[in-house]
């Protein structure tokens, strides 16, 4: 990628701490004034028949009207848990498994199952439930904002990223996640066989950019490189660049993932 291939900034607003949003196709940098992002995570399989739904679901959010003017940021996370039951989900990481496994532990729950849905890091509940959803998203527009960040291309090309207004001496991550919209499969095997499923925000990266425990100013910056891979769509990348409470490594519990009906609402 060149530096030709600007970044225009969409929105900024805060996740848990802060989140702040690039498109990586040409867009005018002129739009309405910024809302209150709130996350909106999707944890989804192609293997699993609950799921569909809620990657539909997770589509509409982001293009419906939200309470209090919210800007849902979607990121779909495929787990790779479910890949022995007759099909390979080509979305899916390790990477987004261990992430799920975490929030498990996080809400003390028995396993990760999917679809699953996470709220601004605080609340889940079953992915395909629309009524959940909006309720949760409710909740999350109402937290203030605690912090501010800037993304801009450096002179050497890469993305900039700039922190500021955190808690000094707290602890946490700065993440960085690449998306892309507008996929589909042809799924031939497993329990959506003889289906197209159809995709929105598929995470296709996701790393750690730093930690912040050791800050004294409340303030973070850093440059990252953003390589895409040869079959992503440029015009279809978005990238989320957001702030989180630190990490703790964790295993799922007994009796392991579970893939429950899709919601009814």
């Amino acid at each position: 990628m060149t530096k030709s291939s600007i970044l225009f900034l969409i929105s900024a607003a805060v996740l848990v701490l802060v989140i702040s949003v690039f498109s990586l196709s040409p867009a005018s940098p002129d739009g309405p004034a910024r809302r209150k992002a709130v996350v909106v995570e999707l944890f989804t399989s192609e293997s699993c028949s609950s799921c569909p739904p809620a990657d539909d679901l997770l589509g509409r959010l982001r293009g419906a009207p939200a309470a209090g003017g919210a800007e849902v940021i979607p990121l779909e996370f495929h787990v790779d848990y479910w890949n022995h039951l007759g099909w390979q989900d080509r979305f899916s990481s390790s990477a987004f498994t261990s992430r799920q496994e975490m929030y498990a532990t996080r809400f003390r729950l028995d396993g990760p199952y999917t679809p699953q849905m996470v709220v601004d890091g605080g609340q889940e509940f079953i992915g395909s439930s629309s009524r959940e959803a909006r309720e949760a998203i409710a909740r999350a527009v109402v937290r203030p904002e605690e912090a501010e960040v800037q993304l801009s291309f450096s002179a050497a090309g890469k993305l900039s990223v700039r922190v500021k207004g955190l808690i000094p001496g707290a602890a946490g991550e700065v993440m960085l996640a690449v998306t892309e919209d507008n996929l589909s499969t042809s799924v031939g095997g497993g329990e959506n066989s003889g289906h197209v499923l159809h995709h929105a925000a598929v995470v296709r990266e996701l790393r750690t950019l730093g930690q912040l425990g050791q800050l004294k100013d409340g303030r973070f910056e850093t440059e990252a490189a953003i390589q895409p891979v040869r079959d992503w769509k440029l015009n279809d990348l978005r990238v989320v660049v957001f702030v989180q409470p630190a990490s703790r490594n964790a295993r799922p519990r007994s009796p392991g993932p579970q893939c429950p009906e899709a919601a009814e609402d």
